[in-house]
């Protein structure tokens, strides 16, 4: 069976490479995509769905907004499983930050280039959000373009659902993207921050295990 893969925002395959899956499972990354100029959610989620053959099972995990988007696609292609890491399953477990980007819609006045790699800023506010000890956060995150980081953050302050019980949902607990105090997860790593799919690959791998054993 196959179990397709949606990184971080902005990351590519890397921050969840180390993790050990079931040896019966076929491992597919679904790369990000660069949105249409003003593109609808729904489409983009459509597209990023294209990449999944939906005549046999599979299963979907999805990391940080990966996780949000998976959630998505199972609306469109139910999976026989939907795992999240560092994720949220609703909209009720946004941060206050979050929320409040989600009721004045500041974000959508966020400049593009804010998003630059120059802009100093922006790395300061994700270094301290994501690790702020890690030195080499930014080798995880690749995807740079400037016009998909600010729609993407839009999107995921702007997201808003009902809470599917069935989704499988997995946090560190110390995240300070998406504080596990909001949530009720199913597992917990413990001493992780956002990043723990690459830096508690061990503990989330024994977890994986679990859950598709």
């Amino acid at each position: 069976m196959k179990i397709y893969l949606v990184s971080g925002l902005g990351g590519d395959h890397k921050i969840l490479e180390k993790l050990k899956f079931p040896e019966d499972l076929e491992v597919v990354n679904i790369p990000w995509l660069i949105p249409k100029q003003s593109e609808p959610f729904p489409d983009y989620v459509a597209r990023m769905a294209e990449n999944i053959d939906d005549k046999e099972p599979f299963y979907l995990l999805g990391y940080s907004f990966g996780g949000i988007i998976v959630q998505e696609i199972h609306k469109l292609k139910p999976a026989d499983k939907v795992v999240i890491l560092g994720s949220i399953k609703s909209h009720t477990e946004k941060s206050i930050f979050l929320k409040t980007g989600e009721v004045t819609k500041i974000t959508h006045f966020f400049p593009k280039q804010l998003f630059t790699e120059k802009s100093t800023e922006i790395y300061a506010y994700f270094r301290k959000l994501l690790d702020p000890k890690n030195p080499k956060i930014f080798n995880y995150f690749t995807v740079r373009d400037p016009y998909y980081l600010k729609w993407s953050v839009e999107k995921v302050a702007d997201w808003k659902s009902v809470e599917n019980p069935d989704v499988i949902q997995v946090m560190a607990d110390k995240d300070m993207v998406f504080p596990i105090k909001n949530s009720k997860p199913d597992y917990v790593i413990k001493n992780g921050t956002h990043l723990f799919p690459a830096t508690k690959y061990k503990e989330v791998s024994l977890v994986l295990q679990k859950i598709f054993s």
